[in-house]
């Protein structure tokens, strides 16, 4: 599975702007998909996932202002980022948990996108 983020950007507080993550190959092996996000000289953060029923979860940080989506066949994860805070800034990636097996699974990554917010 291949995944290509998009969407990232330079914005003002308060901003919007939509993330999309582009899944290419075995797609329908992912069973679960998420972006994650890592500021400077931060560790790598979760901020949504969604699952194939369709639940989500989010970090406290950015619930009721981010939301994440994806259409039936997993070939598009989107995120749609509200009222953008300083403290978003970030390069955003996304992730597939792929299943290889009755036994186990394993994680894609994309490369990441930026995203700039500035007051």
């Amino acid at each position: 599975v291949r995944l290509v983020e998009s969407g990232g950007g330079s914005v003002q507080t308060a901003e919007s702007l939509r993330l999309s993550c582009a899944a290419s190959g075995s797609i329908f092996q992912i069973n679960a998909m998420g972006w994650y996000r890592q500021a400077p000289g931060k560790q790598r953060e979760l901020v949504a996932t969604i699952a194939s029923d369709g639940t989500t979860d989010y970090t406290d940080s950015v619930k009721g202002r981010f939301t994440i989506s994806r259409d039936n066949a997993w070939s598009t994860l989107l995120l749609q980022m509200n009222s953008l805070k300083t403290e978003d800034t970030a390069v955003y990636y996304c992730k597939a948990k792929v299943v290889v097996s009755i036994e186990g699974s394993i994680e894609e990554w994309g490369q990441g996108t930026l995203v700039t917010v500035s007051s």
